[in-house]
C-alpha cells in the first residue's frame, strides 16, 4: 500500500467518510499492511488533524463524531484481521467511562469511547446520568484499571469528588485511577478532589490514560 493510500485513510477520516475508511482498511490488508501500522499512518492521523482543527475553530463537535465513527469503523476492519497475539499486545488497559449523576451531556464521552477503543482499551461505557455506587460496582466487576467520569454542568461535578470519597470509604482507592474532564472541570478541581489524571477534551485524555498505566 503505498504511502497515498495512508493519505487516503487519513483524509476519510477527517472527512468522516465511514465507507471510505471500510474500503481503504479492506485495501490495505489486501495489499499485504500490517493492520497496526494502517492504523498508526492511515487512521490515527486523520484523528489528529480533526482534534487539532477542533481546537482552533475551524472544526466543531458533529465533525468530531464523523471522524471518530469513520476511524473506529476502519479500525474494525483491521482489528478483525490482526492476530491474536497482536491484538493483545495493543492492549493498554480497561477502562469504565460515564458521565456522572445528573449530567445527561455525553457528546465528549461518547468521543472519548471510540479514541480510548481505538487507542488499544478496552472500554465499557456505562452512559450519561450514571450514579457514583454503579460507577464503583461495575469497575470492581470488571476489574478496570482507570475510572472516567465527565460533568459538563457546574452542579453535577460534586459526584466527582462523591466517587473518590467513596472509594476511599470502601478502601478500593488504591486500585483505581481516576481521570476527571468536561467543560466546566479544572485542573484545580482535579487536584482538590483527588482525582489522579485531568484532560481538557477527548484526545488529550488519551495521553493522561497511556501515563496513568504506565
Amino acid at each position: 500500500m503505498a504511502v497515498t493510500d495512508l493519505n487516503a485513510m487519513k483524509d476519510a477520516v477527517v472527512r468522516g467518510d465511514k465507507e471510505a475508511c471500510v474500503d481503504l482498511a479492506k485495501k490495505a490488508l489486501e495489499s499485504g499492511v500490517e493492520p497496526q501500522k494502517a492504523i498508526q499512518e492511515g487512521l490515527a492521523p486523520g484523528m489528529q488533524v480533526v482534534g487539532k482543527g477542533f481546537e482552533d475553530g475551524s472544526l466543531f463537535l458533529p465533525d468530531m463524531m464523523l471522524a471518530a465513527e469513520a476511524m473506529k469503523a476502519g479500525i474494525a476492519v483491521l482489528e478483525a484481521a490482526m492476530p491474536a497475539d497482536k491484538a493483545a499486545e495493543n492492549h493498554l488497559g480497561k477502562v469504565v467511562v460515564a458521565t456522572v449523576q445528573g449530567d445527561v451531556h455525553d457528546i465528549g464521552k461518547n468521543i472519548l469511547r471510540i479514541l480510548l477503543s481505538t487507542a488499544g482499551f478496552e472500554v465499557i461505557d456505562l452512559g450519561r446520568d450514571v450514579k457514583v455506587a454503579t460507577i464503583i460496582n461495575e469497575a470492581e466487576d470488571e476489574e478496570v484499571d482507570i475510572i472516567g467520569v465527565s460533568a459538563l454542568m457546574t452542579t453535577t461535578m460534586m459526584y466527582m469528588k462523591e466517587l473518590i470519597e467513596e472509594l476511599s470509604e470502601a478502601g478500593l482507592r488504591d486500585r483505581f485511577k481516576v481521570m476527571v474532564g468536561g467543560a466546566p472541570v479544572t485542573p484545580e478541581w482535579a487536584r482538590e478532589i483527588g482525582a489522579d489524571g485531568y484532560a481538557k477534551d477527548a484526545f488529550a485524555a488519551i495521553a493522561v490514560a497511556k501515563d496513568l498505566v504506565n
